[in-house]
């Protein structure tokens, strides 16, 4: 098959690029400069910012995997917001134009979200027909998501996978952890009450695969394992994983002094399933956080 992806170079694109290149598929990228690290049998064609994708050009892919955007995990200064929701909202709302006037079109629009949709969802378990929260990423990702359910109007099926925490040794969120608890100085944030829904990275890319692949799949997918946990109890399996101890607590009010209002999210509650994509029938190698984390810190 023939894929082109955006958000090729990215922590996620460099390991789906790889996991497709294995198995013989061509794969084309649409990036601003290009990469130089992934693998140069990749065709790399440029999308400047404010711009319009040149689809044109690209051989017709059997399928579009969405996944360039700015990343959340910064303090969200005014700039920040608008940098956030432009590279999601607006590049998604080109990216469906521009599949829009293509006289050949792909079978299938798979385009990233996140777990943000949900909000703070506290106890509650998050399934995909669950509704959005309230907040500033609730709200990006709602719109992120209608623009890309927009392609449906012209005949491609579009798949909307809201991504939770990945783990993978090379970036994601357990990157940045591991330093403070490699320290001994991890632990949880807050509470530690709250749930996290997380991901083993090469399933994240298998499920990515899958629902390009599955011409049954379509809407959104929950991009988490099966099984949930508290923050608490995460701390405490990384802290063993590193055969470090776990035991010291960052205070809410510490977060929020640093981080300001991304906080919310470090704070927040989901308890997310992948009911969608276990009904279709994905299976995970990582389903559970023990084997998961093994294998990040391969």
């Amino acid at each position: 098959m023939t894929y082109l992806i955006t958000g090729a170079s990215g922590f996620i694109g460099r390991r789906l690029v790889n996991f497709l290149l294995e198995r013989g598929d061509s794969v084309n990228y649409l990036g601003r400069t290009r990469s130089r690290t992934l693998d140069s049998r990749c065709a790399f064609y440029c999308w400047p910012q404010n711009a319009a994708p040149p689809l044109d050009s690209v051989p017709r892919p059997d399928a579009v995997i969405h996944l360039a955007g700015e990343t959340v995990a910064q303090r969200w200064t005014a700039e920040a917001k608008e940098e956030i929701r432009g590279s999601r909202v607006k590049r998604t709302r080109a990216l469906v134009e521009a599949l829009r006037e293509l006289k050949h079109k792909p079978d299938a629009l798979i385009s990233a979200s996140a777990l943000g949709y949900y909000g703070d969802g506290g106890e509650e378990v998050l399934t995909e027909a669950s509704r959005p929260g309230r907040g500033f990423l609730p709200d990006v990702c709602v719109e992120w998501e209608r623009e890309a359910d927009r392609a449906t109007e012209f005949g491609l099926r579009v798949v909307r996978v809201r991504i939770g925490i990945v783990l993978g040794k090379e970036g994601g969120a357990l990157r940045k952890m591991l330093a403070p608890f490699r320290m001994g100085l991890g632990g949880r944030f807050g509470s530690g009450r709250q749930w996290m829904s997380w991901i083993e990275a090469d399933d994240l890319v298998r499920m990515i695969v899958f629902a390009a692949d599955t011409p049954s799949v379509s809407g959104p997918l929950n991009g988490v394992s099966p099984e949930p946990v508290r923050n608490a109890q995460f701390s405490e399996e990384v802290g063993r994983a590193l055969h470090r101890p776990a035991k010291l607590a960052v205070p809410a009010f510490a977060l929020k002094l640093g981080l300001g209002e991304m906080s919310e999210v470090m704070l927040a509650s989901a308890r997310a399933i992948p009911e969608a994509a276990q009904n279709a029938g994905f299976t995970f190698a990582f389903p559970k956080l023990d084997g998961a984390l093994r294998q990040s810190l391969m």
